[in-house]
């Protein structure tokens, strides 16, 4: 354990440093939305986030970019320091979450500037994006299930329950709910980068209970990453995420569970970032099929703000909920 946090002091000091410069950088390269008016999935106007969000135009986005390439650098550079015997198919499923689904959110990134000249929030289009998100999973999936013979659901009070070549598909879901719950999630300042810091530290605890050096050593390293990040990103942020960031992080907060055994747990780990895609996807399928909406307003924090709440109270309010929701989750993953 020891060498794990000293993993992640070296992380959280190194990403600190490199993120003023790398912020003077997106600045430099323009990597920002000079006005802040957004289309939802079906290229109408989200008047009500313009409404609270109208004055942050101009900040940078794409901080996930730093986040991946150091995590990355300082992952590898761990295993090898300390000569961890990894599993490389382990390993594979982990990086290639991380990084796949960041250069997914990169290019939808980079297609918000070109469309509408920087204008418009939404870059790929939703069955695009959400078909190559689906393609990810489906090859994580079959990895772990292939290569790491998953194809069980540890269920607190009943043992494993082994579902066989239905992983597969129940594996992907879980990594593109996961995946865009993270996106759904990254509207308000430090919501979402908070969120994922207390997961991290979440399964960093379930990990080393069941001493997996490689996903250790991968979570360390995020997670102080992670708490650089957030000391720029909360209110007022001067950097955020991007959906470089936002997808990957919650993709990779999936495999952890997937690759932990505790499923059940991360709903309950994660069980803010369910409650944000779960209002969203419930709100979409009632204008898709029913065509009026089944909620006030989504995702849910937004709801919070539309109520008058302010946007730190919203935020330090969902954190203390994930904080909780932890704590729950790492209880029921250690108990026997």
């Amino acid at each position: 354990m020891a060498r794990l946090l000293g993993l992640t002091i070296l992380s959280f000091v190194l990403t600190f440093i490199l993120l003023v410069p790398f912020i003077d950088f997106l600045y430099k390269i323009k990597l920002r939305r000079e006005k802040q008016q957004t289309l939802d999935p079906f290229n109408k106007r989200t008047l009500v986030f313009d409404k609270f969000h109208s004055w942050k135009a101009g900040t940078p986005f794409g901080g996930g970019m730093l986040i991946i390439l150091l995590v990355s650098i300082v992952t590898l550079w761990g295993y090898g320091m300390f000569g961890v015997q990894i599993n490389p198919w382990e390993v594979l499923v982990i990086f290639i979450a991380f990084i796949g689904y960041g250069l997914l959110g990169l290019y939808d990134d980079f297609k918000k500037l070109l469309n509408g000249k920087g204008n418009t929030f939404f870059g790929l289009r939703l069955r695009w994006k959400f078909g190559v998100q689906w393609l990810i999973a489906f090859i994580l999936a079959f990895i772990l299930y292939e290569k790491l013979g998953y194809s069980f659901i540890f269920i607190h009070g009943f043992g494993l329950a082994s579902i066989g070549w239905l992983f597969i598909p129940f594996a992907a879901f879980i990594i593109v709910a996961f995946s865009n719950a993270s996106n759904i999630t990254d509207g308000l300042d430090g919501l979402t980068s908070g969120l994922f810091l207390i997961c991290c530290i979440a399964f960093l605890a379930i990990s080393a209970s069941q001493l997996d050096e490689s996903l250790g050593i991968f979570i360390a390293v995020l997670m102080g990453a992670m708490g650089a990040f957030l000391y720029f990103n909360i209110y007022k942020a001067r950097l955020w995420l991007g959906d470089v960031g936002s997808l990957s992080l919650g993709a990779v907060l999936a495999v952890m569970g997937l690759l932990t055994g505790k499923i059940p747990a991360l709903g309950i780990i994660g069980g803010v970032f369910v409650l944000e895609v779960a209002s969203s996807a419930i709100q979409l399928l009632g204008k898709k099929y029913l065509h009026r909406k089944l909620l006030p307003i989504a995702p849910l924090h937004l709801y919070f703000q539309k109520k008058g709440w302010e946007e730190p109270k919203i935020v330090m309010r969902a954190w203390l909920l994930g904080f909780f929701l932890a704590v729950v989750g790492v209880y029921l993953a250690l108990i026997r």
